[in-house]
């Protein structure tokens, strides 16, 4: 039952992050990419600090931790925000969107390399499953898949520099509370992008006091809910059922980030759209190890009218 209650967060979660997209679409609309980024990760790795000072918490890393952390914050915040806010102005939306779809698949088959993981067939069948959706909802915007290019190249060590953060996740939280984790991680990388966006976007703070009210307000949507809530829920979710079945939760992203484009930013969704939903729910739940639990839980049942 405890897991059933981890994916029905998940699910929540990447609703927040779907809808996330949009925002950050309004944002680097108005400020420097990296810049803004770098200002949003900050913010969140303050507000986890908050949240977990007032839980009592917080505490100092042990030298071990200190560099899962580092290399954490390099994998998770600096290179996977970096190429994918590169990589998303270097390349079509379609092309964006397929390539992420590719992080449950990716984060699968490195968790089984790394971490002796091995999935179940059914869990395969819901990676696959997850993918074919992706594909399809992707594949049905009118403008199709582009040829290849440097801003897919980008996008894809993005979703490598994830999918390796999540095995990182994965063994640093066996010692550290992954909400610390987060916090850590999120200071350290917002710090190491703010010094590139100082870098590559010279007086890039300088605009920043003429956005208006609104965009103010979605960034701190965006920071507080869905990078710093989202990140420690989520990184507490991968030390509970493992890097490989938080991650195929991502598909569902894909669905929300166009709900919230609808929503937010007028944009149309189509039937195609819906039929990939179905696909990517079943993969979630086939994937995810949803399924096999119920299945176990009902044999559980059945056995105890038994007894």
């Amino acid at each position: 039952m405890k897991n059933l209650q981890t994916y029905l967060i998940l699910t929540l979660i990447m609703l927040t992050w779907g809808m996330n997209v949009s925002i950050i679409k309004i944002l680097v609309s108005y400020f420097p990419p990296v810049t803004i980024t770098s200002l949003r990760i900050l913010t969140a790795g303050v507000t986890v600090f908050m949240i977990l000072s007032l839980l009592g918490k917080v505490r100092k890393p042990s030298f071990r931790e200190l560099k899962f952390i580092v290399i954490g914050g390099l994998l998770s915040v600096v290179s996977h925000h970096f190429f994918l806010a590169v990589g998303l102005t270097g390349t079509s939306a379609v092309n964006g969107g397929l390539i992420l779809g590719a992080g449950p698949l990716l984060t699968a088959i490195l968790s089984s390399v790394l971490l002796r993981n091995k999935p179940t067939g059914i869990q395969v069948l819901g990676f696959l499953l997850g993918g074919a959706g992706v594909t399809f909802i992707v594949l049905s915007g009118n403008r199709g898949v582009s040829s290849l290019s440097a801003g897919d190249f980008y996008v894809f060590l993005s979703i490598i520099s994830q999918a390796l953060s999540f095995i990182v996740i994965s063994k640093a939280s066996k010692t550290i509370d992954p909400r610390l984790l987060t916090g850590y991680m999120l200071i350290f990388g917002g710090l190491i992008l703010f010094a590139l966006g100082n870098f590559i976007e010279p007086g890039g703070l300088k605009g920043l006091s003429e956005a208006p009210a609104y965009v103010w307000a979605a960034f701190a949507v965006s920071a507080v809910l869905a990078t710093a809530v989202g990140h420690m829920v989520y990184n507490t979710a991968i030390s509970k059922i493992g890097p490989a079945e938080a991650s195929i939760f991502l598909n569902l992203n894909t669905f929300f980030s166009l709900a919230g484009s609808a929503l937010i930013l007028g944009e149309v969704i189509t039937v195609n759209h819906l039929l990939g939903l179905i696909l990517i729910v079943a993969g979630v739940i086939f994937g995810s190890g949803a399924l096999e639990e119920l299945v176990i839980r009902q044999r559980r049942k059945r056995h105890s009218h038994h007894m």
